[in-house]
């Protein structure tokens, strides 16, 4: 029997349809099965007839499907055995599941739907596979998470990515509120990236997954808008001796500042034979005019060899470190710069990975 509200009711009609698209399927809702499920369908494959025993859910993330899976199985095998061939197939069907999710899912092989059209059915000899991008309200939730100030909370955790942290510490570490930074653990808890000890006001966490979140990162670097570059010529300046310069002009006007892409990453991992251009996060305000004027820096169209992007506060510049006597963005910012560049900026990236970030 359905036992669903009409958004629910919706989406499977959203599934039926999907698979009456394709060749050789029918699908229809079956009406009377188990109450403790959600939906119970008839699907024709190929000839092959299907029971889809359905279990709904608005959001699916990793942390959840273990006890999701443990659950639409035993649901499948109370129910009684079906006509001559026919299989009891369990499947999921969810307004957004994240790409983790899927992942286990499928390697449990657990049939799954979801709002973008996203589809697995690995029935025994009718085995359906429809892989789509996300829905938009999983995508919007995503790319927030990934920028302003919950991405500095991801920052600090990439950073220090082996110690454990409660919410105020972190919160302290990266700028941000309290509020903020238990927002962003909590989302990391639904995919499973986290490792948790002790309990209230005293839990700490700690990420255990770090690749897998600069690889979430990475991928959502698309969807990010870029920040704005102003471009300069500085005369009589190689990319070295401008580094130098830089730093020394600065520090003068007490202006914070950091740089990223290649000719930070030629420091931390050397990997081109040269660099062409600094570019770098300068903290906006007067003593940044002030210190631009200083090196001598005319605003060109082509031609730049100092690109500057325009920090708006602290949390711009976090984690930097100082390597021979200039500020650099540290090795994560780096890298993900790096990944938006042009050229070998994606070579430099990988190579930066490797030898300096480790995972």
């Amino acid at each position: 029997m359905l036992q669903a509200q009409a958004s629910e009711r919706e989406l499977i009609d959203q599934f039926l349809a999907a698979l009456r698209s394709l060749p050789e399927v029918r699908a229809e809702l079956e009406g009377a099965g188990a109450p403790e499920l959600d939906a119970q369908l008839a699907l024709h494959v190929a000839g092959k007839l299907i029971h889809a025993l359905v279990e709904l859910r608005k959001a699916v993330y990793p942390r959840d499907v273990r006890q999701l899976v443990w659950r639409i199985r035993d649901l499948a095998r109370q129910q009684p055995a079906g006509e001559s061939g026919s299989e009891a197939l369990p499947v999921l069907i969810a307004e957004s599941i994240s790409p983790g999710a899927k992942e286990l899912l499928r390697a449990e092989r657990v049939g799954y739907y979801d709002s973008g059209g996203s589809l697995y059915l690995p029935a025994r000899g009718a085995y359906l596979y429809v892989d789509r991008p996300p829905p938009k309200s999983l995508s919007r939730s995503m790319r927030s998470l990934f920028t302003g100030r919950r991405a500095q909370v991801l920052h600090g955790l990439l950073v220090r990515h082996q110690d454990w942290f409660g919410v105020k510490d972190l919160a302290e570490q990266t700028l941000v509120s309290p509020a903020t930074a238990s927002q962003v653990l909590t989302e990391m808890e639904r995919f499973d990236w986290l490792e948790s000890r002790g309990q209230g006001p005293s839990k700490q966490r700690h990420l255990r997954e770090p690749a897998a979140l600069l690889d979430a990162w990475a991928k959502q670097l698309s969807s990010i808008r870029q920040p704005a570059l102003r471009r300069y010529f500085v005369p009589a300046m190689k990319p070295d001796g401008l580094m130098e310069r830089l730093g020394q002009v600065c520090e003068a006007h007490s202006v914070d500042y950091a740089v990223s892409f290649e000719a930070a990453a030629q420091r931390y991992a050397p990997f081109l034979s040269a660099v062409s251009q600094v570019r770098c996060r300068l903290l906006a305000g007067s003593g940044a005019d002030a210190a631009i004027a200083d090196l001598g820096a005319r605003v060109v169209s082509e031609g730049a060899n100092l690109a500057v992007i325009e920090a708006k506060s602290a949390g711009d510049l976090l984690f930097r470190e100082r390597v021979g006597g200039v500020w650099l963005a540290s090795p994560v910012q780096v890298y993900l710069d790096l990944l938006r560049g042009e050229g070998r900026a994606k070579e430099m990236a990988e190579h930066l990975r490797r030898e300096r970030i480790g995972f």
